[in-house]
């Protein structure tokens, strides 16, 4: 049985970490699978999950073949099952679109040829650049539902609640983001004619359009729009499409529940990362939101791609389980269905090669904010097939990659173990180990929330001749999020604040807390007056960009302004010969004076000014707002502890955990259990061993700083049950339990001497060569080993 509750995920009753890996049966000759499934189970993974592509099980004449009639690779049971007899769960992404840089990013060449009505047209009846279709033509899902009367039958029996080993099953890949990357909205006459519809019941009428939705003319007003109504169709766009994409992903369920796929989560793989940046990722949850958010046995997965572990990478991630967290139900928990694992050599040219530990240091931080699955992406590469129809494309092969596939996974093309390998599978074991309070951990939070405004990433269809449509999708996404510059959430997490997000267009933060916001001049008015009653009700707003003027049609909308009495002057940009530079003021000093890519002046009439330019122009305001405050710091900032936390803290929120280093580098975060349980994670990014003072609480953790090493992160105990004792605190990180023994990594030294591990009061620890035993502080058992860079073996009596 397969239970979400409280955001786990419960296996037969255990709540479970599943930490799966990526290998595609149908690039591996068959002879080799067991080959392949061995370095997993090594690499200490408990789950394989695959796609399973339709365009390679389907044949010419349009038969399909999933049981190996006319290749041993394509029985995909055997490769379940052999999966099973390995004690490996098994995760299925059966499409019907699954990427993975096949042809037609998985659908057959046939459905093109013989349904050309399911490819649409975008902006002024252009054609798509890419393979995408009108998920919802009639001929494309008459299509699909052939597809999974072939492939679910085949999982239905070996569902995990029936006795096999099949978990979940992901339903279709990355929906909607074709349309995204080529800004090419799926404007077919049927998507057109349902978006009229749409529109007249939003409106109970025409709206702000020239013609009758749906009526004559009305497709020349979506697909070449004038500037009149391009700011309603901009934003009722990115509306409906969210409503198509939850239409349609309903419909993929219900087929799949009429072939027998019941009793098992049903996944939908979030998209959104670009050019090595998360920061666009939301815009899949803007697009996907309705297909999961609250919906019963739905569970979304992150999808990203972002190279190295960096302060810059890690802040995105943060941002993206925050903010997928945001719009989860209670129950919801946290996954990522493509988590980028191996060397990020990926064209097989050498011009890239991650630091080892950037999977680990990426995992560490996903799983402290609570992610309970999570599949390395592409942990066994392999060989992509020929084609079975000459299709004259250069390469003849399933994949537009060439012959070899996965140059970069843990696992390479022919099987050998890879640069990342071992990396990876200490990871992995390091997880293993911290299951049982991983699985059960929530992160613990400050009285700080970011905000998280869905229609600022509604910015995927933009029509290009558009000037007001360009302007706001400019400005969105400049300034959303993190922040621009990710000055909020860098500099948040540099002070060691710990927090989630919430979905302003849904609810309001939590009475009294810190909102920290960043956002454009583009912000709806349901948004303004939710911020502004926050405020009003005492809480506090940190507002980072510039001074929200637009709602998001493009009509004015200064709720915000207009209630701080602030008045928004121009936007003062660098040039090749003007450097604006920046001057804290008030509380905010002492600062150094900071050279910033714009400012805006601020006229108030009230509060303090805590920002000028150097000729003495306001560009930052502290405001007081019924019984609380608002900061509105105008100007491209960039990341700064010091400054940003004296706002947050003027705002009335101080964090819980707070470290002090000499240089940046060290993300800390504390989770804890129901039953009480607790934990520190401390990760540091930086190539430098680093010397970290940590307090929780108010309390020093320890009484001279911990020596971190380089690119390494721990779970350090803050009271965890482990081998049936309770670890109180201590500078080591759980590597096992065995019977009447604890195993610890090396544990994090303090100051120059050796670190420790504290027991409760009473713990019977036999005497071992290896560590001295004496009381505590509080009256706690100590354990300090005599070798100082040894992992740790306690005894127990």
């Amino acid at each position: 049985m397969i239970e979400l509750s409280r955001k786990q995920i419960h296996i037969d009753g255990v709540p479970r970490v599943v930490m799966a890996g990526e290998v595609h049966y149908f690039r591996v000759a068959r002879e080799e699978w067991e080959q392949r499934l061995d370095l997993v189970v090594e690499a200490g993974l408990t789950a394989v999950a695959s796609y399973i592509p339709w365009i390679y099980h389907e044949l010419p004449d349009g038969t399909i073949d999933v049981e190996g009639r006319t290749r041993p690779e394509r029985d995909v049971a055997a490769f379940v099952d052999l999966c099973r007899d390995r004690g490996l769960l098994f995760i299925a992404r059966p499409g019907p679109f699954v990427m993975a840089e096949l042809k037609n990013e998985g659908i057959p060449h046939r459905v093109y040829r013989e349904h050309p009505e399911v490819v649409p047209t975008g902006w002024d009846g252009a054609p798509t650049t890419s393979s995408t279709v009108d998920y919802l033509a009639p001929a494309f899902l008459e299509e699909t539902a052939r597809w999974y009367a072939a492939i679910m039958p085949l999982l239905a029996p070996r569902l995990q609640p029936r006795g096999g080993n099949v978990v979940a099953v992901q339903l279709d890949n990355e929906v909607g983001m074709l349309a995204w990357v080529t800004n090419t909205p799926d404007l077919t006459d049927d998507l057109v004619d349902h978006l009229g519809r749409w529109v007249r019941e939003r409106y109970a009428g025409a709206g702000p359009f020239p013609v009758e939705p749906g009526g004559p003319g009305w497709a020349e007003v979506v697909r070449s729009p004038e500037e009149a109504w391009a700011g309603p169709l901009r934003r009722d766009l990115g509306e409906f499409m969210r409503v198509r994409f939850a239409d349609y992903v309903a419909a993929l369920r219900t087929m799949a529940e009429e072939q027998g796929i019941v009793d098992v989560p049903f996944l939908v793989n979030i998209h959104g990362t670009e050019g090595g940046s998360g920061q666009p990722f939301p815009i899949g949850i803007s697009q996907l939101v309705r297909t999961y958010s609250g919906v019963p046995g739905m569970v979304s997965g992150s999808d990203h791609y972002m190279g190295e572990a960096t302060l810059s990478t890690m802040s995105d991630l943060y941002v993206i389980n925050a903010f997928m967290d945001a719009v989860h139900d209670e129950d919801q928990p946290l996954t990522s269905l493509e988590f980028e694992a191996g060397s990020g050599d990926y064209g097989a040219g050498a011009e890239m090669q991650y630091d080892p530990s950037t999977t680990e240091l990426k995992t560490r931080l996903c799983l402290a904010q609570g992610n309970r699955l999570v599949n390395y992406y592409l942990f066994a590469g392999g060989i992509n097939p020929m084609l079975d129809e000459r299709v004259d494309d250069g390469n003849e092969r399933l994949s537009f990659t060439g012959e070899r596939h996965g140059t970069a996974a843990p696992v390479g093309p022919e099987g050998q173990r890879g640069f990342a390998y071992e990396a990876t599978a200490r990871c992995v074991r390091a997880v293993a180990a911290n299951e049982p309070w991983l699985a059960v951990m929530d992160e613990e939070h400050d009285d700080v929330e970011l905000g998280l405004v869905l229609d600022a990433y509604a910015t995927e269809y933009h029509h290009p001749g558009s000037d007001l449509m360009t302007d706001a999708v400019t400005d969105l996404a400049a300034h959303r999020g993190a922040g621009q510059r990710r000055a909020l959430v860098r500099s948040l997490l540099m002070a060691g604040y710990r927090f989630g997000a919430v979905h302003l267009e849904e609810r309001s933060p939590r009475a009294g807390s810190v909102l920290v916001l960043g956002a454009g001049r583009y912000l709806a008015r349901a948004v303004q007056e939710r911020v502004l009653a926050h405020a009003e009700a005492g809480g506090g707003v940190l507002l980072l960009g510039p001074a929200p003027v637009l709602d998001l049609d493009g009509t004015p909308c200064t709720v915000l302004v207009d209630a701080l009495g602030v008045v928004p002057g121009e936007v003062v940009r660098d040039t090749g010969h003007y450097y604006p530079s920046v001057v804290a003021q008030g509380w905010a000093a002492p600062w150094p004076e900071m050279r910033v890519g714009w400012r805006q002046e601020l006229t108030p009439s009230r509060g303090d000014a805590v920002l000028t330019d150097v000729y003495g122009a306001v560009c930052g305001v502290d405001v007081p707002v019924g019984a609380g405050r608002v900061v509105l710091l105008s100007a491209e900032l960039p990341s700064s502890r010091e400054l940003f936390t004296r706002a947050v803290e003027r705002l009335g929120a101080t964090p819980g955990v707070s470290t002090r280093t000499p240089w940046p580098g060290v993300v800390t975060t504390t989770t804890a259990s129901e039953d009480g349980q607790r934990a520190l994670h401390v990760i540091n990014l930086s190539g430098a061993a680093m010397p970290v003072e940590v307090t929780v609480d108010g309390h020093p953790l320890t009484d001279a700083a911990l020596r971190v090493p380089a690119r390494s992160g721990y779970v350090l105990p803050l009271g965890l049950d482990a081998g049936g004792v309770r670890v109180v605190g201590g500078t080591g990180e759980v590597a096992g339990v065995e019977e009447g023994a604890i195993r610890f990594r090396p544990l994090l030294g303090v100051g120059e001497g050796p670190g420790y591990v504290d027991l409760a009061s009473g713990t019977p620890v036999l005497p071992d060569e290896d560590y001295v035993v004496a009381a505590g502080p509080d009256g706690c058992v100590r354990v300090t080993p005599l070798d100082p860079g040894g992992s740790l073996v306690l005894r127990l009596g």
